[in-house]
Protein backbone atom coordinates (compact mmCIF):
# COMPACT_ATOMS: atom_id res chain seq x y z
CA UNK A 1 0.00 0.00 0.00
CA UNK A 2 2.17 3.04 -1.16
CA UNK A 3 -0.59 5.64 -0.87
CA UNK A 4 -1.29 7.52 2.39
CA UNK A 5 -5.05 7.60 3.89
CA UNK A 6 -6.88 7.82 6.51
CA UNK A 7 -10.36 5.97 6.78
CA UNK A 8 -13.08 6.15 8.40
CA UNK A 9 -16.88 5.20 8.30
CA UNK A 10 -19.74 6.50 10.36
CA UNK A 11 -22.51 4.52 9.60
CA UNK A 12 -24.01 1.73 11.37
CA UNK A 13 -25.50 -1.22 9.86
CA UNK A 14 -28.14 -3.63 10.83
CA UNK A 15 -28.08 -6.70 8.57
CA UNK A 16 -30.30 -9.69 8.29
CA UNK A 17 -34.12 -10.69 8.17
CA UNK A 18 -34.59 -9.15 11.73
CA UNK A 19 -32.87 -5.84 10.87
CA UNK A 20 -36.03 -3.46 11.15
CA UNK A 21 -36.48 -4.45 14.66
CA UNK A 22 -33.63 -2.14 15.27
CA UNK A 23 -34.90 0.59 13.84
CA UNK A 24 -37.08 2.05 17.07
CA UNK A 25 -34.02 2.08 18.98
CA UNK A 26 -32.09 4.68 16.52
CA UNK A 27 -35.11 6.53 16.23
CA UNK A 28 -34.92 7.38 19.58
CA UNK A 29 -31.63 9.10 19.45
CA UNK A 30 -32.89 11.61 16.80
CA UNK A 31 -35.53 14.16 16.20
CA UNK A 32 -39.63 13.92 16.87
CA UNK A 33 -40.18 15.31 13.07
CA UNK A 34 -39.19 12.99 10.54
CA UNK A 35 -39.22 13.36 6.91
CA UNK A 36 -40.03 10.18 5.35
CA UNK A 37 -38.87 10.21 2.01
CA UNK A 38 -39.67 7.33 -0.57
CA UNK A 39 -40.49 6.58 -4.23
CA UNK A 40 -43.40 5.83 -6.64
CA UNK A 41 -45.35 3.97 -4.35
CA UNK A 42 -43.99 0.35 -4.27
CA UNK A 43 -43.28 0.24 -0.55
CA UNK A 44 -47.40 0.91 0.07
CA UNK A 45 -48.08 -2.36 -2.32
CA UNK A 46 -45.58 -4.59 -0.36
CA UNK A 47 -46.17 -3.87 2.98
CA UNK A 48 -43.27 -2.14 3.93
CA UNK A 49 -44.27 1.41 4.58
CA UNK A 50 -47.01 -0.39 7.19
CA UNK A 51 -43.66 -1.14 8.69
CA UNK A 52 -42.44 1.49 8.87
CA UNK A 53 -45.36 3.99 9.64
CA UNK A 54 -46.12 1.49 12.43
CA UNK A 55 -43.03 1.95 14.13
CA UNK A 56 -42.34 5.86 13.59
CA UNK A 57 -46.23 6.39 15.87
CA UNK A 58 -45.08 3.75 18.33
CA UNK A 59 -41.90 6.03 18.43
CA UNK A 60 -44.03 9.06 18.43
CA UNK A 61 -42.87 10.96 15.83
CA UNK A 62 -44.50 13.54 13.77
CA UNK A 63 -44.07 12.49 10.24
CA UNK A 64 -43.84 14.09 7.20
CA UNK A 65 -43.83 12.31 3.85
CA UNK A 66 -41.65 13.43 0.52
CA UNK A 67 -42.74 10.95 -1.77
CA UNK A 68 -42.41 10.23 -5.42
CA UNK A 69 -38.99 10.29 -5.67
CA UNK A 70 -37.94 9.05 -9.18
CA UNK A 71 -34.84 6.96 -10.19
CA UNK A 72 -32.69 9.79 -11.37
CA UNK A 73 -33.92 12.32 -8.34
CA UNK A 74 -34.50 16.20 -9.95
CA UNK A 75 -32.94 19.62 -8.85
CA UNK A 76 -36.83 20.65 -8.83
CA UNK A 77 -37.75 17.26 -7.15
CA UNK A 78 -34.93 18.77 -4.30
CA UNK A 79 -36.23 22.09 -4.15
CA UNK A 80 -39.86 20.51 -3.68
CA UNK A 81 -38.65 18.24 -0.55
CA UNK A 82 -37.16 21.15 0.89
CA UNK A 83 -39.89 23.50 1.34
CA UNK A 84 -41.78 20.39 2.65
CA UNK A 85 -39.09 19.50 5.19
CA UNK A 86 -38.85 22.82 5.98
CA UNK A 87 -42.71 23.43 6.51
CA UNK A 88 -42.57 20.73 8.27
CA UNK A 89 -39.93 21.87 10.96
CA UNK A 90 -38.18 18.00 10.06
CA UNK A 91 -35.03 16.82 12.51
CA UNK A 92 -35.06 13.81 10.78
CA UNK A 93 -35.12 11.79 7.46
CA UNK A 94 -35.96 8.47 6.64
CA UNK A 95 -35.03 7.20 3.50
CA UNK A 96 -37.39 3.75 2.52
CA UNK A 97 -35.77 2.36 -0.94
CA UNK A 98 -32.81 2.11 -3.41
CA UNK A 99 -29.79 4.23 -3.70
CA UNK A 100 -32.16 7.06 -5.18
CA UNK A 101 -33.76 7.27 -2.44
CA UNK A 102 -30.69 7.84 -0.11
CA UNK A 103 -28.95 9.97 -2.20
CA UNK A 104 -31.97 12.10 -2.41
CA UNK A 105 -31.94 12.44 1.38
CA UNK A 106 -28.61 13.52 1.68
CA UNK A 107 -28.78 16.04 -1.03
CA UNK A 108 -31.95 17.23 1.08
CA UNK A 109 -30.12 16.97 4.28
CA UNK A 110 -27.72 19.53 3.63
CA UNK A 111 -30.11 21.85 2.03
CA UNK A 112 -33.09 22.26 4.34
CA UNK A 113 -30.88 25.10 6.18
CA UNK A 114 -28.96 26.45 3.27
CA UNK A 115 -30.62 29.54 1.82
CA UNK A 116 -29.34 29.28 -1.30
CA UNK A 117 -29.72 27.09 -4.81
CA UNK A 118 -28.24 23.36 -3.71
CA UNK A 119 -27.86 22.84 -7.22
CA UNK A 120 -25.55 25.77 -7.68
CA UNK A 121 -23.58 25.24 -4.66
CA UNK A 122 -22.95 21.40 -4.18
CA UNK A 123 -23.39 20.09 -8.08
CA UNK A 124 -22.13 22.83 -10.12
CA UNK A 125 -19.43 24.21 -8.13
CA UNK A 126 -19.01 21.24 -5.47
CA UNK A 127 -19.27 23.14 -2.66
CA UNK A 128 -19.36 21.85 0.58
CA UNK A 129 -22.11 22.78 3.02
CA UNK A 130 -21.54 25.30 5.99
CA UNK A 131 -25.33 25.15 7.05
CA UNK A 132 -26.58 22.56 9.67
CA UNK A 133 -26.84 19.32 8.52
CA UNK A 134 -30.35 17.48 8.87
CA UNK A 135 -28.87 13.37 10.18
CA UNK A 136 -30.35 10.40 7.87
CA UNK A 137 -31.46 7.12 8.12
CA UNK A 138 -32.20 4.35 5.23
CA UNK A 139 -34.01 1.59 4.92
CA UNK A 140 -32.76 -0.28 1.83
CA UNK A 141 -35.59 -2.09 -0.74
CA UNK A 142 -33.06 -2.38 -3.99
CA UNK A 143 -29.30 -3.12 -3.91
CA UNK A 144 -26.01 -1.40 -6.29
CA UNK A 145 -25.44 1.96 -5.39
CA UNK A 146 -24.08 1.15 -1.59
CA UNK A 147 -25.80 4.82 -0.78
CA UNK A 148 -26.68 3.41 2.41
CA UNK A 149 -23.17 3.65 3.53
CA UNK A 150 -21.22 6.28 1.91
CA UNK A 151 -21.60 10.25 1.41
CA UNK A 152 -22.40 10.17 -2.50
CA UNK A 153 -25.39 12.23 -3.94
CA UNK A 154 -26.14 12.26 -7.64
CA UNK A 155 -29.08 15.20 -8.87
CA UNK A 156 -30.22 15.40 -12.70
CA UNK A 157 -31.02 18.93 -13.85
CA UNK A 158 -33.34 18.16 -17.07
CA UNK A 159 -33.41 21.98 -17.65
CA UNK A 160 -29.50 22.26 -17.94
CA UNK A 161 -29.22 18.38 -19.50
CA UNK A 162 -26.39 17.71 -16.78
CA UNK A 163 -26.40 14.93 -14.30
CA UNK A 164 -23.77 15.20 -11.50
CA UNK A 165 -22.51 13.85 -8.25
CA UNK A 166 -21.30 15.09 -5.08
CA UNK A 167 -19.37 13.11 -2.47
CA UNK A 168 -19.92 14.99 0.79
CA UNK A 169 -17.83 14.23 3.99
CA UNK A 170 -18.68 12.10 6.54
CA UNK A 171 -21.04 14.36 8.33
CA UNK A 172 -23.49 13.76 5.73
CA UNK A 173 -22.82 9.87 5.47
CA UNK A 174 -26.29 7.57 7.03
CA UNK A 175 -26.16 7.80 10.44
CA UNK A 176 -27.49 4.03 10.74
CA UNK A 177 -28.75 1.81 7.09
CA UNK A 178 -31.17 -1.23 7.66
CA UNK A 179 -30.29 -3.84 5.75
CA UNK A 180 -33.10 -6.44 5.41
CA UNK A 181 -32.32 -8.76 2.22
CA UNK A 182 -36.31 -9.97 2.13
CA UNK A 183 -37.18 -6.18 1.25
CA UNK A 184 -34.85 -6.65 -2.06
CA UNK A 185 -36.93 -9.67 -3.20
CA UNK A 186 -39.84 -6.89 -3.80
CA UNK A 187 -37.91 -5.22 -7.21
CA UNK A 188 -38.58 -5.76 -10.50
CA UNK A 189 -36.07 -7.93 -11.95
CA UNK A 190 -35.34 -5.30 -14.62
CA UNK A 191 -34.13 -3.75 -11.26
CA UNK A 192 -32.51 -6.15 -10.08
CA UNK A 193 -30.09 -6.82 -12.55
CA UNK A 194 -29.55 -3.23 -13.04
CA UNK A 195 -28.05 -3.16 -9.37
CA UNK A 196 -25.96 -6.04 -9.77
CA UNK A 197 -24.16 -4.31 -12.62
CA UNK A 198 -24.19 -0.87 -10.49
CA UNK A 199 -22.33 -2.65 -7.66
CA UNK A 200 -20.16 -4.45 -10.22
CA UNK A 201 -19.00 -1.59 -12.32
CA UNK A 202 -18.06 -0.04 -8.72
CA UNK A 203 -15.56 -2.14 -7.98
CA UNK A 204 -14.17 -1.76 -11.65
CA UNK A 205 -14.17 1.85 -11.14
CA UNK A 206 -11.68 1.79 -8.07
CA UNK A 207 -9.72 -1.74 -9.67
CA UNK A 208 -8.79 -0.66 -12.81
CA UNK A 209 -6.30 2.24 -12.21
CA UNK A 210 -2.52 2.02 -11.38
CA UNK A 211 0.31 -1.09 -11.18
CA UNK A 212 1.21 -1.43 -8.13
CA UNK A 213 0.57 -3.81 -5.79
CA UNK A 214 -2.17 -3.43 -3.29
CA UNK A 215 -4.60 -5.27 -0.87
CA UNK A 216 -7.33 -2.64 -2.07
CA UNK A 217 -7.47 -4.59 -5.59
CA UNK A 218 -7.25 -8.26 -3.89
CA UNK A 219 -10.25 -7.41 -2.26
CA UNK A 220 -12.21 -6.14 -5.15
CA UNK A 221 -11.25 -9.40 -7.04
CA UNK A 222 -12.74 -11.26 -4.03
CA UNK A 223 -15.95 -9.13 -4.27
CA UNK A 224 -16.13 -9.33 -8.29
CA UNK A 225 -15.96 -13.12 -8.20
CA UNK A 226 -18.78 -13.19 -4.82
CA UNK A 227 -21.12 -10.55 -7.02
CA UNK A 228 -20.76 -12.97 -10.49
CA UNK A 229 -21.28 -16.28 -8.23
CA UNK A 230 -24.44 -15.42 -6.69
CA UNK A 231 -26.16 -13.06 -9.19
CA UNK A 232 -26.13 -15.83 -11.73
CA UNK A 233 -27.97 -17.57 -8.91
CA UNK A 234 -30.76 -14.71 -8.30
CA UNK A 235 -31.22 -13.96 -12.05
CA UNK A 236 -32.54 -17.98 -11.70
CA UNK A 237 -34.22 -17.87 -8.78
CA UNK A 238 -34.61 -14.50 -7.24
CA UNK A 239 -36.45 -15.68 -4.44
CA UNK A 240 -32.56 -17.16 -3.59
CA UNK A 241 -31.77 -15.54 0.07
CA UNK A 242 -28.65 -16.68 0.60
CA UNK A 243 -27.25 -15.15 -3.09
CA UNK A 244 -29.30 -11.91 -2.43
CA UNK A 245 -27.82 -11.60 0.99
CA UNK A 246 -24.45 -12.46 -0.64
CA UNK A 247 -25.12 -9.24 -3.41
CA UNK A 248 -26.56 -6.75 -0.75
CA UNK A 249 -23.22 -7.67 1.31
CA UNK A 250 -20.99 -7.07 -1.62
CA UNK A 251 -22.62 -3.80 -2.76
CA UNK A 252 -22.47 -2.69 0.34
CA UNK A 253 -18.28 -3.20 0.57
CA UNK A 254 -18.21 -2.27 -3.31
CA UNK A 255 -18.63 1.37 -2.31
CA UNK A 256 -18.30 2.33 1.12
CA UNK A 257 -14.86 3.71 0.19
CA UNK A 258 -12.73 1.03 1.93
CA UNK A 259 -11.26 -0.78 -1.56
CA UNK A 260 -10.64 2.09 -3.24
CA UNK A 261 -8.16 3.18 -0.37
CA UNK A 262 -4.41 3.60 -0.94
CA UNK A 263 -4.64 3.65 -4.78
CA UNK A 264 -6.03 5.99 -7.69
CA UNK A 265 -9.33 5.28 -9.01
CA UNK A 266 -10.99 5.90 -12.55
CA UNK A 267 -14.83 6.76 -12.62
CA UNK A 268 -15.11 7.66 -16.25
CA UNK A 269 -17.16 5.00 -16.97
CA UNK A 270 -19.32 6.52 -14.59
CA UNK A 271 -19.10 10.29 -15.90
CA UNK A 272 -20.19 8.67 -19.34
CA UNK A 273 -22.75 7.29 -17.61
CA UNK A 274 -23.89 10.12 -15.76
CA UNK A 275 -23.81 12.53 -19.13
CA UNK A 276 -25.99 9.98 -20.83
CA UNK A 277 -28.65 9.95 -18.19
CA UNK A 278 -29.09 13.10 -17.95
CA UNK A 279 -30.85 13.21 -21.32
CA UNK A 280 -32.34 9.39 -21.49
CA UNK A 281 -33.11 9.26 -17.90
CA UNK A 282 -32.65 5.52 -18.34
CA UNK A 283 -31.68 2.99 -15.04
CA UNK A 284 -28.21 4.17 -13.79
CA UNK A 285 -26.87 0.45 -14.00
CA UNK A 286 -27.88 -0.40 -17.43
CA UNK A 287 -26.29 2.63 -19.12
CA UNK A 288 -23.18 1.86 -16.86
CA UNK A 289 -23.60 -1.66 -18.84
CA UNK A 290 -23.85 -0.03 -22.16
CA UNK A 291 -21.00 2.31 -21.96
CA UNK A 292 -18.57 -0.13 -20.35
CA UNK A 293 -17.27 -2.34 -22.84
CA UNK A 294 -16.85 0.27 -25.45
CA UNK A 295 -14.76 2.28 -22.78
CA UNK A 296 -13.08 -0.59 -21.33
CA UNK A 297 -11.77 -1.47 -25.17
CA UNK A 298 -10.94 2.00 -25.62
CA UNK A 299 -8.15 2.06 -22.78
CA UNK A 300 -7.05 -1.48 -22.58
CA UNK A 301 -3.97 -0.65 -24.22
CA UNK A 302 -2.65 1.54 -22.17
CA UNK A 303 -3.53 -1.08 -18.61
CA UNK A 304 -2.87 -4.25 -20.39
CA UNK A 305 -1.52 -5.66 -17.42
CA UNK A 306 -4.55 -5.17 -15.00
CA UNK A 307 -6.96 -6.19 -17.50
CA UNK A 308 -4.84 -9.39 -17.38
CA UNK A 309 -4.94 -9.78 -13.96
CA UNK A 310 -8.74 -9.01 -14.39
CA UNK A 311 -9.00 -11.84 -16.89
CA UNK A 312 -7.10 -14.34 -14.73
CA UNK A 313 -8.65 -13.68 -11.50
CA UNK A 314 -11.62 -12.95 -11.88
CA UNK A 315 -12.42 -14.78 -15.05
CA UNK A 316 -10.27 -17.73 -15.00
CA UNK A 317 -8.69 -17.13 -18.13
CA UNK A 318 -6.56 -19.48 -19.67
CA UNK A 319 -2.99 -18.41 -20.65
CA UNK A 320 -1.18 -20.70 -22.38
CA UNK A 321 0.14 -19.65 -25.64
CA UNK A 322 -1.48 -16.27 -26.29
CA UNK A 323 0.04 -12.92 -25.58
CA UNK A 324 -0.88 -10.68 -22.59
CA UNK A 325 -3.33 -8.40 -25.04
CA UNK A 326 -4.89 -12.04 -26.08
CA UNK A 327 -5.55 -12.79 -22.19
CA UNK A 328 -6.46 -9.24 -21.77
CA UNK A 329 -9.32 -8.97 -24.30
CA UNK A 330 -10.69 -12.17 -23.36
CA UNK A 331 -11.23 -11.13 -20.15
CA UNK A 332 -13.58 -8.67 -21.43
CA UNK A 333 -15.16 -11.09 -23.54
CA UNK A 334 -16.15 -13.25 -20.74
CA UNK A 335 -17.52 -10.09 -18.87
CA UNK A 336 -19.38 -9.45 -22.00
CA UNK A 337 -20.72 -12.97 -22.21
CA UNK A 338 -21.67 -12.16 -18.32
CA UNK A 339 -23.60 -9.13 -19.10
CA UNK A 340 -25.32 -10.60 -21.41
CA UNK A 341 -26.20 -13.72 -19.52
CA UNK A 342 -28.08 -11.43 -17.06
CA UNK A 343 -29.92 -9.88 -18.80
CA UNK A 344 -28.33 -6.08 -19.28
CA UNK A 345 -29.01 -3.73 -21.70
CA UNK A 346 -25.94 -3.67 -24.25
CA UNK A 347 -26.22 -0.30 -25.95
CA UNK A 348 -27.42 3.36 -25.85
CA UNK A 349 -30.02 3.36 -28.18
CA UNK A 350 -31.87 0.59 -26.71
CA UNK A 351 -32.18 3.11 -23.12
CA UNK A 352 -33.34 6.06 -25.77
CA UNK A 353 -30.48 7.71 -26.85
CA UNK A 354 -29.87 9.00 -30.11
CA UNK A 355 -27.01 10.58 -32.19
CA UNK A 356 -28.52 14.12 -31.85
CA UNK A 357 -28.06 13.54 -28.85
CA UNK A 358 -24.38 12.47 -28.83
CA UNK A 359 -22.85 16.36 -28.60
CA UNK A 360 -25.02 17.02 -25.66
CA UNK A 361 -23.83 13.86 -24.04
CA UNK A 362 -20.02 14.63 -24.82
CA UNK A 363 -20.61 18.02 -23.49
CA UNK A 364 -21.91 17.07 -20.25
CA UNK A 365 -19.32 14.19 -19.77
CA UNK A 366 -16.62 15.29 -17.06
CA UNK A 367 -13.08 13.91 -17.56
CA UNK A 368 -11.22 12.40 -14.73
CA UNK A 369 -7.76 11.45 -14.74
CA UNK A 370 -7.44 8.52 -12.64
CA UNK A 371 -7.56 5.85 -15.07
CA UNK A 372 -5.11 4.58 -17.87
CA UNK A 373 -5.85 6.82 -19.94
CA UNK A 374 -7.08 10.35 -20.27
CA UNK A 375 -9.71 10.72 -22.60
CA UNK A 376 -10.08 13.63 -25.02
CA UNK A 377 -13.46 14.81 -26.04
CA UNK A 378 -13.04 13.51 -28.96
CA UNK A 379 -12.83 10.05 -27.54
CA UNK A 380 -15.39 10.33 -25.12
CA UNK A 381 -17.63 10.85 -29.19
CA UNK A 382 -15.93 7.81 -30.53
CA UNK A 383 -16.77 5.89 -27.29
CA UNK A 384 -20.56 7.02 -27.21
CA UNK A 385 -20.55 6.22 -30.62
CA UNK A 386 -19.30 3.01 -29.73
CA UNK A 387 -22.25 2.63 -27.29
CA UNK A 388 -24.88 3.54 -29.77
Amino acid sequence: MLGNFSYVNPTKLYFGKDALSFLPGELAKYGDRVALVYGGGSIKRNGIYDQIMDILKQAGKEVVEISGVMSNPTSDKLVEGVQIARDGKVDFILAVGGGSCCDYAKALSVSIHYDGDPWDKYFLKKEEPDCEIVPVGCVLTMVGTDSEMNAGAVITNHEQKLKFDHVFGEDVMPRFSILNPEFTMTVPQYQMISGIYDMFNHICEQYFSGNDDNSSDYLAEGLMRSVIHASRIAVKNPKDYEARSNLMWDATWALNTLIGKGKSQDWMVHMLEQAAGALTNAAHGMTLAAVSLPYYRHILPYGIPKFKRFAVNVWNVETDGKTDEEIAREGLSAMESWMKELGLVMNLTDLGATEEMIPDIVKGTIILTGGYKVLTKEEVETILRESL
